[in-house]
């Protein structure tokens, strides 16, 4: 979630404050501990002096009532303290007392040198060993952190321990044992209250700073609108009437905005041509800026990387060529830098099988550094297909040409010769029976003749056109059950496939029926004992495509050339004017054929019309 700079400043004032309150409440907090282990302490300590001197007053009662051990062994003087210890009624009292009335203390033990328990506030001490415990003066070596944590962890006991002797001799220790308790109890209070001062603050200072930044940021909201304003173009805002530096820099961005708008006017210009002069190039164009990223993609640039131009624009080198294909190895894809390329070939991979491309690569210099660099590419299968159709085409035109000329010259002497037969018909004697049949064979010639002339005459006569929006599938299944008594006499089976999307194109519904008609009726000639037809109709980039494949015998390679021509057929009995009327139906709408076949395997043929 981004967060606007006021939020950044007041969250920043926020944590700042937060930071110094915790500072100055962790000294004072550490200060208190401090005191308190101090105070501690000198209390342990008081304490400890007080059971010293009530334990020496009981040793010199004694020696005054005529006590002393047995003998000086060892265990005689041991058991002579310890009753006197025992039985000493100040030191119990002073010892029950101290516990009682101090929390802070958990235990005092007097204990020999051995560390043996002669007296303690705890009755099931006395004769046993007692383990020492840690020193209270350790305590406060720790740093605060692990003070703290010692605190408020689980509760210890902490010793002051004071030596004693017997005479001049060392005898034991004085331990005076205090709980951690009592300590934290006296720093919590003051502890939580630093905590809700350094809460208070923070508070206040959050509201502080949010309403000094909003009386700050006001400004720089006004130019932030000045600038959404520029960025949908309404570049001639006001800028801030003020005197300070975000008025100079309101100015400047005001200013900034004008040539913003003349810049823009002049690229919407220079962009409006471009597109409109590379929409028409079948060749893609690839425009690379000084930092290696695509700065313009020609729409037929589609067809090579099977992606949206709008997808290409700011992608680097690598991101478009892959290194590893053969198109980004011919164009040396690896470096950040695009090098000089001639034009050389190379086949990649298309959606429909193998495309061969020229690509050439022109870098971009002015005054010797680099500016840029042009990438363009061509499919060469689609030049050669645009050649031979282009050849059909003159061909086919040439062919007109000829042939209206030669019909309307063959027309005339055809009507004068039908006159004059039936002028020698009526003028033959009597019923001659062989005269009849060459009158009447020439008059079935003539026939023939006639309607091979009007057949030229109506393939060269232009076509008018009724162009309106149709949907291509739904005219596919038209056609198919208009040739359905072919398709089942040749007992073909028909598959149609067609892309979920609606495909429409606006053509001369009639046309294009003749034009499909012809080809299914080609390919049920193709199959003679059977087979398979496949009709697919999808859309590829602004165009549709309809595909018409059978299994059938296939096309002779030495024919391929020769498939569109008039009156050109392979079939006995065939006119040869199917796949050239096709062709011409074809061209009247804008669009393009072209067909694969191989013996033994069948055909193919494609037709592209522009969509609706």
């Amino acid at each position: 979630m981004r967060l606007r700079l006021k939020t950044k400043i007041t969250l920043t004032t926020a944590l700042l404050v937060l930071t110094m309150a915790a500072l100055v409440s962790g000294a004072y907090v550490a200060r208190l501990v401090r005191q308190s282990i101090h105070q501690l302490d000198e209390r342990a300590h008081f304490l400890a002096r007080q059971v010293l001197l009530q334990a020496q007053n009981a040793f010199i009662e004694a020696a005054e009532r005529g006590e002393a051990p047995s003998s000086s062994s060892p265990d005689d003087v041991h058991e002579y303290v310890r009753r006197i210890l025992e039985t000493d009624g100040g030191l119990t009292a002073l010892l029950q007392g101290a516990v009682v009335y101090d929390r802070t203390v958990y235990e005092v033990t007097i204990t020999d040198r051995a560390g043996v328990a002669m007296v303690s506030t705890d009755p099931s001490l006395p004769g046993k060993m007692i383990l020492p415990r840690a020193m209270l003066d350790t305590f406060s070596q720790f740093y605060f952190i692990e003070q703290m944590r010692r605190l408020y962890g689980p509760p210890r006991v902490y010793e002051y321990t004071l030596a004693f002797n017997l005479g001049d001799q060392p005898y034991g220790d004085i331990r005076v044992d205090l709980n951690s308790v009592l300590l934290r109890d006296q720093i919590t209070p003051a502890l939580r209250s630093a905590i809700i001062l350094a809460l208070m603050a923070v508070v206040l200072s959050t509201l502080i700073a949010g309403l000094a930044t909003s009386v700050a940021l006001e400004p720089l909201q006004k130019i932030s609108a000045q600038l959404d304003r520029i960025a949908i173009g309404e570049f001639d805002s006001q800028p801030l009437r003020s005197g300070d530096e975000l008025g100079q820099v309101s100015t400047k961005i005001s200013a900034i905005g004008h040539q913003l708008r003349d810049v823009r006017e002049i690229f919407s210009t220079l962009r409006a041509n471009l597109g409109d002069l590379t929409s028409g190039l079948d060749d893609g164009l690839l425009l690379f800026s000084s930092d290696g990223q695509a700065v313009f993609v020609s729409p037929s640039m589609e067809k090579f990387l099977q992606r949206k131009p709008e997808m290409l624009v700011g992608r680097t080198i690598q991101e478009i060529f892959d290194p590893e294909t053969p198109l980004g190895q011919a164009l040396h894809a690896k470096t950040d830098w695009l090098r000089p390329v001639e034009s050389l070939e190379v086949t990649i991979e298309g959606p429909e099988g193998p495309l061969h491309l020229a690509a050439s690569v022109r870098v971009i210099a002015e005054g010797g550094a680099r500016m840029g660099a042009l990438v363009s590419l061509r499919d060469l299968d689609s030049i050669e297909r645009i050649g031979s159709q282009l050849a059909v085409s003159e061909r086919l035109a040439a062919l007109g040409r000829v042939t209206a000329g030669v019909a309307h010259e063959v027309k005339n002497p055809l009507n004068s010769m039908r006159l004059w037969l039936e002028n020698l018909r009526e003028s033959l004697p009597g019923d001659p029976v062989a005269a009849q049949d060459a009158v009447n064979i020439l008059d079935k010639e003539i026939d023939r003749l006639d309607r091979v002339v009007k057949t030229f005459l109506d393939f060269t006569r232009p076509v008018e056109m009724h162009l309106q929006e149709t949907d291509l599938p739904a005219l596919v299944g038209e056609v198919v059950a208009l040739s359905m008594p072919q398709i089942k006499r040749a007992k073909v089976q028909v598959e149609i496939e067609q892309s979920p999307q609606p495909v429409m194109a606006r053509v001369d519904r009639e046309l294009m029926k003749q034009a499909l008609l012809n080809l299914i009726l080609n390919a049920c000639d193709a199959m003679s004992a059977g087979g398979k037809l496949t009709l697919s109709i999808r859309r590829r980039g602004e165009v549709a495509l309809l595909s018409i494949s059978d299994n059938g015998h296939g096309i002779a390679p030495e024919n391929h050339r020769k498939i569109f021509e008039l009156f050109f057929s392979t079939r006995p009995g065939g006119s040869g004017l199917g796949l050239a009327t096709t062709f011409r139906i074809v061209q009247l709408h804008s669009g393009s054929i072209d067909f694969q076949s191989e013996i033994g395997r069948g055909t193919s043929f494609f037709l592209e019309l522009p969509l609706a």
